[in-house]
């Protein structure tokens, strides 16, 4: 399960969701001024050629102190790539590669088509894309000043009451409509949160940056679970 949502992640506190929120259940009662600005947001990231981004990840398990990551992830198409220091996820589009350093260990899978993703984010363009597929209903839930910038605060609540978290959050920069945040919340009281550090848009990639060589990870076990 932590191996999986520290993979969900990416890539996106303290406040309660309002009761407009918590009695929606379906995508149309979505509030229109958050769709927009969403809309927004992926518009932008989808006018670059390919991006770069500094990341931390802090994971929080209830009675336990939170660990904190940090990451860099890389972007072009439907390519990344994204490495911490636990482990690397690798697509070329089309085969995902997920390597486990703790154990040694690379699972290949076939990237699944975001119909088959039951709400999870498991790259970059499913994380701006998410909204739009009908498994949530979210709202503008809050605005404030951080840091010299105005915040915006998203919720998304997942219509189907089965998934494993309860509700996603996203802080938006109003000014600039950059994702400062995105945190998923575990029905077992887990917290995921992805903080976006640096952005470098039209980022140029080395050959074979998106594609998993084996040379790089000689003692590691390799399990295929392609079809």
């Amino acid at each position: 399960m932590k191996q999986l949502m520290i993979a969900t992640f990416s890539l996106f506190l303290a406040f309660s969701v309002s009761a407009q929120v918590q009695t929606m259940t379906s995508p149309d009662e979505s509030d229109p001024k958050a769709k927009a600005l969403l809309d927004q947001i992926r518009q932008r990231f989808e006018s670059y050629s390919s991006l770069a981004a500094d990341f931390t990840l802090d994971i929080t398990f209830p009675e336990q102190p939170t660990e904190t990551q940090k990451g860099r992830l890389g972007q072009k198409d439907k390519q990344f790539r994204m490495e911490m220091a636990s482990q690397t996820v690798i697509s070329d589009g089309e085969t995902l590669w997920m390597v486990f350093d703790h154990n040694q260990e690379v699972q290949i899978n076939d990237m699944p088509e975001e119909a088959e993703m039951g709400g999870m984010i498991l790259s970059p363009e499913s994380m701006l894309n998410f909204y739009d597929q009908g498994d949530f209903v979210y709202y503008i839930t809050n605005e404030f000043r951080k840091d010299g910038k105005t915040v915006q605060q998203i919720e998304f609540k997942p219509v189907d009451r089965d998934l494993e978290y309860t509700k996603l959050r996203m802080n938006v920069d109003k000014t600039t409509k950059d994702v400062i945040s995105v945190e998923a919340f575990g029905r077992d009281g887990s917290r995921y949160k992805l903080t976006i550090n640096d952005i470098e848009p039209n980022k140029r990639f080395p050959d074979g940056y998106f594609r998993f060589d084996k040379s790089d990870y000689p003692d590691y076990y390799v399990e295929d679970l392609r079809y």
